[in-house]
């Protein structure tokens, strides 16, 4: 292991290159040998692992093959896999040779795809799988500038169709030179459009982000100064690198610190990948650690008393030496003798579900629920919140280890500047800040001002260099009586509890709030045999029995707001929001006007007669 001294000496700093496969070419020349990937080969059914050497030369085997093709500096090409290795390759090998790289998410519709794939004028497409283009077929015609499809895995059973649409259509291990080609990476423009990220589209179509070559060096060289990472660091991939968050974090970050990148091999298997690889560093939005507290809470209800006394007893012991280790507090002569015990008991469970060695676990993408973050912190996971948008390549904010407001997201990185401003809404100028919107330029005008700052539309306050948001401009519901209401902190607080998977908050220029809840499957069925009714029965989610204990539930999590805040009606289903039935975009975020249209009939309901339930 090597010396944590040698820190910054191993650490590439954006001063010493200009774009980013400078940097991958950088990082391959100085540690050759060190590892760099690991990821899941299913047919041995064992993890493999690459050095820097060895990605290096299979990148220099894309870039020959990419350079082959009618593709001129500036042409945007397309990438639709799970992360993974070859992602890395095909980025590396698109950004070397000019090319700007469209990311997109394997979760997302096909008639989304399609959209940015048109928007962007892609040339080239890169699939994961036949399926993920087939699905694509019947909206070929969109997409006049698509001048080829590469397909990454083999499927020999596929039908014949596309074998009749060669030399569109290529498998990778038939369009990849056998040979081994050295990866170049000649000096580029630091400012050139370097990737489009397009955003979730909660509101309407998805806008492209460009990105620069230095937006992105510089925003991952602010984290790394913001968080120590070493070259025996182990990160573990699972967010999609179409998030920016996870792309620049989780990959041009450990390249630039020359730690390794183990792939997940799903969210589903994610709790067992976390055992077998041991990461030290985890970069998740918050649905992940909501997940783990969700199983937590559900476990706890069938344990004794004793042992759910024991549990928060740890938690709330945990939390002290936190708050005493950051500063604002000290350690009791009960609570340093009794955290050996209850840390054996208790704490060391939890954490080994994460592998047992997280040095740092960093939540962003959107706000993490206060009362999770005191859980686990409590029971000694290293978690830290931080803010971003893809439009300031993405981290704004983060908390350190060593200052550590779980409330807040944390202080400004390097370079960064803040301003609250009309309305309270946050402003931001960085070096990350985006180029622009992809052929939009008055919503660019709209996002960025003159003077270069990002207006981010989110409300927030600045407390003692530490960043808190309050919510966002256009998510806060007005009634009508002029309440100010901002919906996703209810919505978390709701979610809370292992009823309920999905919440959204209903109330604008109305006299109540109300909600529509997605249930959980399991949950459900217990919830029903407690009040003796029919769980497979479709009316008993809109028995009163059910509607008025589920109120009561929802009283109890939001119980702290205040009191013109009180949700008064209620819908409850059992059919999930999903990315295809286009109610939550691919970062699980709610599509509010897809969900009001499509339960336009049960508001409306939910407000007859100004009707109150319970």
């Amino acid at each position: 292991m090597k010396s944590r001294n040698s820190h910054h000496s191993g650490a590439i700093s954006c001063g010493k290159t200009n774009t980013l496969p400078e940097l991958f070419r950088i990082r391959a020349d100085m540690t050759p040998d060190a590892p760099a990937y690991r990821q899941y080969h299913p047919k041995d059914k064992t993890w493999i692992s690459y050095s820097w050497h060895e990605a290096a030369d299979l990148a220099g085997r894309w870039q020959h093959a990419l350079s082959q093709e009618s593709l001129a500096r500036g042409d945007r090409v397309a990438v639709l896999l799970r992360n993974c290795l070859e992602w890395v390759c095909f980025d590396q090998a698109a950004l070397s040779l000019g090319l700007v790289v469209v990311p997109l998410y394997t979760t997302d519709t096909p008639e989304s795809i399609a959209y940015i794939l048109e928007d962007s004028g892609a040339k080239l497409l890169l699939v994961g799988n036949f399926l993920q283009w087939k699905q694509l077929l019947p909206l070929q015609a969109q997409l006049p500038s698509l001048q080829r499809v590469l397909c990454l895995q083999a499927d020999l059973s596929m039908s014949n169709e596309n074998s009749q649409s060669e030399p569109f259509f290529r498998f990778v291990a038939n369009w990849l030179p056998l040979e081994s080609h050295h990866f170049q990476a000649t000096t580029g423009d630091t400012n050139g459009l370097a990737t489009i990220v397009y955003t979730s589209g909660t509101t309407g179509r998805p806008k492209g982000v460009m990105l620069s070559h230095r937006n992105i060096l510089w925003n991952a060289d602010a984290a790394l100064q913001a968080f120590r990472v070493y070259p025996d660091d182990v990160f573990l991939s699972f967010l999609p690198l179409s998030h920016m968050f996870e792309r620049t974090a989780g990959y041009y970050l450990p390249m630039m610190a020359g730690s390794c990148v183990a792939y997940a091999r799903s969210i589903q298997e994610l709790g067992e990948d976390l055992i077998t690889l041991r990461p030290t560093v985890l970069i998740a939005v918050p649905r992940i650690f909501e997940r783990v507290y969700g199983k937590i809470n559900n476990q706890l209800r069938g344990k004794s008393g004793l042992a759910r006394w024991l549990f928060r007893l740890t938690e709330d012991i945990g939390w002290q030496r936190f708050e005493a280790a950051q500063g604002r507090g000290r350690d009791r002569l009960l609570s340093v003798l009794l955290w050996p015990f209850l840390r054996y008991l208790v704490a060391d469970k939890i954490l080994s579900r994460f592998g047992g060695r997280l040095r740092v676990a960093v939540s962003g993408g959107a706000p993490l629920y206060d009362q999770i973050a005191h859980c686990l912190i409590g029971m000694g996971l290293p978690l830290v919140q931080g803010y971003g948008m893809t439009e300031a390549s993405p981290v704004i904010s983060a908390n350190r280890l060593d200052n550590n407001i779980p409330a807040s997201v944390g202080e400004p990185v390097k370079d960064v500047e803040l301003r609250i401003a009309l309305n309270n809404e946050l402003w931001a100028k960085s070096p990350g800040v985006m180029l622009g919107y992809w052929n939009r330029p008055e919503d660019t005008r709209c996002a960025v001002d003159d003077e270069g700052w990002l207006h981010t539309g989110d409300q927030a306050e600045v407390i003692g260099n530490h960043l808190f948001i309050r919510g966002r401009i256009k998510e806060i519901l007005v009634t009508s009586s002029g309440e100010k209401i901002p919906p996703a902190d209810m919505e978390m607080a709701i979610c809370q509890d292992p009823l309920f998977d999905l919440a959204m908050i209903t109330g604008e220029g109305k006299p109540y709030l109300a909600a529509i809840l997605v249930l959980n499957a399991d949950a459900w069925q217990e919830f029903a045999a407690e009040l003796q009714i029919a769980p497979d029965d479709p009316t008993s989610l809109c028995s009163q029995r059910a509607l008025k204990s589920a109120l009561e539930r929802i009283m109890q999590s939001t119980r702290h707001f205040p009191g013109h805040a009180r949700i008064r009606a209620i819908h409850m289903t059992l059919e999930p929001w999903t990315i295809e039935n286009g109610l939550i975009t691919p970062t699980l975020k709610l599509k509010r006007p897809e969900i009001e249209h499509r339960f336009a009939t049960v508001i409306k309901q939910l407000y007859a007669k100004h009707a109150v339930i319970g």
